[in-house]
């Protein structure tokens, strides 16, 4: 898998460093490559599916994924990633975030994305996804720009999963 390095706290709302817009990553950054790594071995210890730098206290337009087909790792990095196109068409789906630990809600958003990006070596990528890939790459990319999946439900719902997680992470403070 990945080699012992070390893992990088993941942040829990309400830290406000969640709710910071991240800024954009300087071309060749040499912070850039390690970071990514130590983000994608503390999401896979964690374990996740998606993990953006906010979320372990880097400010970064900076987003590790790997949705593992067929089990087999499948990593991307992501630099300063954007949405260029979405469709109109949406799709519901369950949406959790290591930030919100054991927290899940249906989230409607549009089901196919175009995601431009620079990968690792400078290059520009872009590509359209759809299913999992949209979902994980708009939740990822939502984090850049201090936004929470919560925040695309229902006022309601999100102050009761955002009470529920408030009461485990006091409990397990005490334990």
């Amino acid at each position: 898998m990945m080699p012992d390095l070390d893992l990088l706290p993941i942040l829990y709302v309400p830290d406000p460093r969640l709710r910071a817009k991240a800024k954009p990553v300087a071309p060749g950054d040499p912070r850039v490559p390690e970071l990514a790594e130590r983000m994608l071995a503390t999401m896979y210890k964690a374990p996740g599916i998606g993990l953006a730098a906010p979320q372990v206290g880097e400010a970064m337009r900076l987003v590790v994924l790997d949705l593992r087909p067929d089990d087999q790792p499948d990593p991307m990095v992501l630099v300063n990633p954007e949405i260029v196109a979405a469709s109109r068409e949406n799709a519901t789906r369950e949406e959790g975030c290591l930030s919100l630990p054991g927290q899940y809600a249906d989230v409607t958003r549009p089901a196919v994305v175009k995601v431009r990006w620079t990968d690792l070596s400078g290059a520009k990528r872009e590509a359209e996804a759809e299913g999992l890939l949209s979902v994980c790459l708009q939740h990822e990319i939502d984090h850049l720009d201090g936004v929470l999946f919560v925040d695309h439900i229902s006022a309601l719902k999100r102050n009761m999963l955002l009470r529920k997680l408030a009461k485990e992470l006091r409990g397990k403070e005490r334990d």
